[in-house]
C-alpha cells in the first residue's frame, strides 16, 4: 500500500473556472467562415437593377427568378439557359408548383426588346402574373 503524499492537500479544493479561450477561439473561426460565405449566398447573376421607388414584397415561397444581362443573356435562377427553351422549362416547373410566383431581373442597360421577348415567352407558357425586379429609389 503507498503511503505516500498526494499533490492535493485536504484543504484546497480543485479549480471551479472555465477555460475561455478555446471557445473564443472557436467562435472567432465560426464567424470569420459566416463572414466569407454570406456574400456567395445571393441568388443569381451579377445585375445592374434600375431603380424604383416601392415597397419590398414580403413572400415565402422561393420565387423563379429570370435574369437578362445587358448583352441579352438570359438566366433561369443561376443558370444560363436559351430562349427556346425558357418557356417549356418554366411551364414544367410551374407544373409542379402552379402558385410560384415569376420574376425578371433586368440590367439597367438592357434593351427592352430582350425584356419584352421574354415576357411574350412567359404569355406563351400560361403566365400572366410576371414580377419587375428593381433597387428601391435612391
Amino acid at each position: 500500500m503507498w503511503a505516500g503524499s498526494s499533490k492535493w492537500e485536504k484543504n484546497t479544493e480543485p479549480m471551479g473556472e472555465i477555460n475561455v479561450t478555446p471557445l473564443v477561439d472557436v467562435m472567432l473561426v465560426l464567424l470569420i467562415i459566416f463572414m466569407v460565405t454570406a456574400p456567395l449566398l445571393t441568388q443569381g447573376v451579377n445585375i445592374d437593377l434600375p431603380d424604383a421607388a416601392s415597397p419590398p414584397m414580403q413572400q415565402n415561397i422561393e420565387p423563379l427568378v429570370i435574369s437578362i444581362q445587358a448583352s441579352g443573356k438570359i438566366y433561369l435562377q443561376k443558370h444560363a439557359i436559351d430562349l427556346k427553351k425558357l418557356a417549356p422549362r418554366i411551364a414544367a416547373m410551374r407544373k409542379q408548383k402552379p402558385d410560384i410566383p415569376v420574376f425578371i431581373r433586368g440590367d439597367a442597360k438592357t434593351p427592352y426588346e430582350h425584356v419584352a421577348r421574354v415576357m411574350s415567352l412567359l404569355e406563351s407558357a400560361g403566365i400572366r402574373k410576371v414580377g419587375l425586379v428593381t433597387e428601391p429609389g435612391r
